[in-house]
């Protein structure tokens, strides 16, 4: 007799509960394995991953199916979304000069390249084209919370497992991109026979310019709590306004264009936003959407996709290799700031932002500091990446071989 499925569905404050226990476990192991700390893997992805295992072993040892109210999720991606459009103002933003702008025109072209290779891959294994995107610049250089996004929408349209197909694509491209970039700029270093400028004394945090602050008083937590529901609620008026007028863009999208727009009025009126508060709701925000989304994850269902995947991402990985080597190193100056760029882009276009930061660490505290490159690669990452590549993925959604 086939033995019953017992489901148990976790919902509320139970999903936060868990999510938060997910973080404290991820952290526990990260400080703990060597191989977590130096590739920077996020504590919500080492713990999250642990909690999606356990859940696979009681679906399949024990016929028990866990399932998470994903709301909080969808919740704390648009919050997380409108950090990153409060964090972008267009003073700072233009400090970056002609370098960002290049940079930034280079990542486009990549993204485009990422998206072609994972659609041609697709349709080599005889899967539905659009598959590719998620084995492309949705995951790899989109990370976590766009894998999440497009995900969702994709399996609305129709696109079975998308969602965690894309989740496993962006677990993996954070580790790759993790343990490439660092090889990569100091490959280029030593080939082209460059020098850094003189090492500083102390640790990695002191090539970054550090500012302190005290903690934020509660009415600026107040204010950047008001200033993240209005860029929520807005951003979801924005959404449905273009939605009746036949324009569909992710809901995280919009919530992050109201965050720019209102950051850069209190800008010019000299009303000064409290970067620790907005810093604060952005690394919360940030570490519990990614906790929610891989304890979450249903890791039987991508067993027989394991094999494509690794496939994918050597293509990727290749790809990456040599544009990062015969375009953004060049065209970056072919100077050591160039070599730590490109050791950063690969983080970048591969994993996350902090996965390209802790690769350009790990050159700097080797080779010396690169101002130039701690300026270029966050501001890419932080804002325009998310933003450039959401138009790529929907002009590639819109060709007719995808529908």
């Amino acid at each position: 007799m086939d033995n019953q499925l017992n489901i148990i569905n976790i919902g509320g404050a139970d999903v936060l509960i868990v999510a938060i226990i997910v973080w404290f476990l991820g952290t526990f192991l990260t400080n703990r394995i060597g191989f977590l700390k130096q590739y920077s893997i996020p504590a919500s992805v080492s713990g999250g991953i642990i909690c999606s295992s356990l859940v696979t072993v009681l679906f399949l040892g024990f016929d028990i199916q866990i399932n998470f109210d994903m709301r909080l999720r969808d919740l704390l991606l648009l919050i997380f979304f409108s950090t990153i459009g409060l964090s972008a103002k267009l003073r700072l933003l233009a400090a970056g000069g002609k370098a960002l702008v290049k940079l930034l025109a280079i990542a486009a072209v990549f993204l485009i390249f990422q998206d072609v290779t994972g659609v041609l891959l697709a349709i080599a294994m005889d899967v539905h084209p659009a598959y590719g995107l998620f084995g492309g610049s949705v995951s790899l250089a989109g990370g976590h919370g766009t894998a999440i996004a497009w995900g969702n929408e994709a399996e609305q349209a129709g696109l079975i497992g998308a969602r965690d197909i894309g989740l496993a694509f962006a677990t993996f491209g954070l580790i790759v991109g993790g343990i490439a970039g660092g090889p990569i700029g100091q490959w280029l270093i030593k080939r082209n026979k460059l020098t850094g400028p003189a090492k500083q004394s102390g640790n990695d945090a002191s090539l970054v310019e550090v500012e302190t602050h005290e903690a934020a008083p509660l009415s600026d937590l107040l204010g950047t709590l008001l200033l993240l529901a209005i860029c929520v609620e807005a951003g979801d008026l924005v959404n449905r306004m273009l939605f009746s007028n036949g324009v569909s863009l992710p809901g995280f999208l919009t919530s992050m264009m109201v965050g720019i727009f209102l950051t850069n009025m209190a800008d010019l009126s000299k009303i000064k936003l409290n970067d620790t508060a907005i810093g604060g709701a952005s690394q919360i925000s940030l570490q519990l959407f990614l906790a929610i989304s891989l304890m979450s994850m249903q890791l039987w269902t991508l067993a027989s996709t394991i094999g494509p995947i690794m496939i994918v991402l050597a293509f990727q990985l290749t790809l990456m290799t040599f544009f990062t080597v015969w375009v953004v190193y060049r065209a970056m100056g072919r100077d050591y700031d160039a070599c730590v760029i490109a050791s950063g882009f690969v983080g970048l276009g591969l994993g996350a932002t902090p996965v390209g930061i802790a690769n350009m660490n790990a050159i700097t505290s080797k080779y010396g500091p690169s101002p130039k490159a701690f300026l270029v690669i966050p501001l890419v990452g932080a804002f325009f990446i998310d933003l450039t590549n959401a138009l790529v993925i929907k002009f590639f959604v819109g060709l007719p071989f995808m529908s």
